[in-house]
């Protein structure tokens, strides 16, 4: 059975656990507070003992078969947390967990976690059996669109809530750091009363902690929002990235505008065409505005531009590779 990371809590609640809990996803944080949460309710049921088990190279497969059947001296039942950091039991581990599945004993609980999981994974057959007989917790990346909500439920949690600047402010700060927001949310707690803060009290208390990603870029140059391609660009130069795939990030956007645009104009299928120049996500719902925003002639001297960049990159042209990518983005921003 699937539930949300937000369900857990709840499902937990109601004292009787599954035999088995998946736990995948590309989010951290919100995978070690889902296992945290499931440690801490077999805690609750009376389930003192807990063995780890992580698989890496010279891991028998045989210690799950064991640890299951395994009767201690000191407990009657038993939490076997299970790791498996790549995400691919092989072929060995995928038949153990089949077994296993088959066959959980009533008496523990198996926790496996996993990092993020591609869709052969999760069509496989050990997946689909440990689905059907526990919980498996997805813990996807949380997106910037739905991070005010996210921040404004643990907000919620401590009798805060935000002003509609201060929620921006707060978003600009932490995106793509979950960790980090959740460290100064909970720093706001400490510093401030229940009730609503302010722009004035966040910027006391926040820490300006984002971390970025080129993939990011293409999302605020469809979105069109200027002020987050500079702090982004701003970011990724602070951090060291390498200029050359910031502009390769950026140009490949820029090409699959067109190519969808172009496209769109030929009355060709849309998703098709989302499909065919890897748009995915909330990326297609961004696109029909950016499309509207953006002449095909605009695109195109777009990547000329960034021709004139990557010589820049190369050392065969003039110029300051950075300020040019900001350019870059900018002339393709909504005019003012």
């Amino acid at each position: 059975m699937p539930i949300r990371p937000a369900d857990l809590a709840s499902h937990l609640a109601g004292g009787k656990l599954a035999p088995i809990y998946v736990i995948h996803g590309e989010e951290a944080l919100l995978a070690l507070e889902a296992a945290q949460a499931v440690r801490d309710a077999a805690r609750a049921a009376g389930i003192a003992e807990r063995e780890v088990l992580t698989v890496e190279p010279g891991f028998k497969w045989a210690e799950l078969a064991a640890a299951g059947q395994a009767i201690s001296l000191f407990a009657e039942q038993k939490l076997i947390d299970l790791r498996v950091p790549t995400g691919k039991p092989g072929t060995e581990g995928g038949e153990a967990l089949q077994q296993y599945a088959a066959n959980a004993p009533s008496e523990n609980v198996l926790m496996l976690q996993l990092p993020k999981l591609d869709k052969p994974q999760l069509q496989s057959k050990w997946f689909t059996a440990l689905e059907a007989k526990g919980t498996v917790v997805a813990c996807p990346a949380v997106s910037r669109n739905e991070l005010p909500g996210w921040i404004a439920g643990r907000l919620a949690s401590q009798q805060q809530r935000l002003s509609s600047d201060a929620m921006e402010y707060l978003v600009a700060r932490v995106e793509g750091n979950l960790l980090a927001a959740k460290q100064e949310i909970d720093k706001l707690a400490l510093l401030h009363p229940a009730g609503e803060l302010d722009l004035a009290a966040l910027q006391a208390a926040v820490a300006n902690v984002a971390r970025y990603d080129v993939w990011g870029l293409g999302e605020a140059l469809i979105a069109g929002e200027p002020s987050r391609l500079a702090r982004m660009l701003d970011g990724l130069r602070g951090e060291g990235e390498a200029p050359h795939l910031v502009l390769w990030a950026m140009a490949d956007e820029i090409r699959a505008l067109l190519r969808v645009g172009l496209g769109r104009s030929q009355g060709l299928n849309l998703q098709q065409l989302y499909r065919e120049n890897r748009v995915w996500g909330d990326k297609q719902k961004r696109y029909p505005a950016a499309l509207d925003r953006l002449k095909a002639s605009q695109l195109k001297a777009a990547l000329g531009h960034a021709a004139q960049i990557d010589r820049i990159v190369k050392g065969v042209g003039t110029g300051d590779a950075w300020e040019e990518l900001l350019k870059l983005g900018l002339r393709l921003m909504p005019a003012r």
